[in-house]
């Protein structure tokens, strides 16, 4: 293998690492306010809850998607 072959592999590594980070940081933040807020109002109206509590599993489902979408153009990354 050439050295500018190992270099292209060692930035395509690099590259995916640096999409999964970014990737993987904001689903993380958003999940924890989302838990967050909702714990907050399941506290001031604990007849609430079940409502809420769907409402925070939709929210939680739709924050992780962009995560998922960083592991997808990671891998593009690696494997296109």
């Amino acid at each position: 293998m050439e050295i500018s072959e190992a270099i292209v592999q060692a930035a395509k590594y690099v590259g995916a690492g640096i999409c999964m980070g970014f990737a993987a940081i904001g689903p993380a933040i958003g999940e924890g306010n989302i838990g967050a807020h909702a714990m907050d109002a399941m506290a001031r109206q604990p007849e609430m809850a079940g409502n809420l509590q769907i409402r925070m599993i939709i929210a939680d489902a739709i924050a992780e998607t962009t995560g998922l979408y960083g592991l997808l153009i990671s891998f593009m990354i690696l494997f296109a």
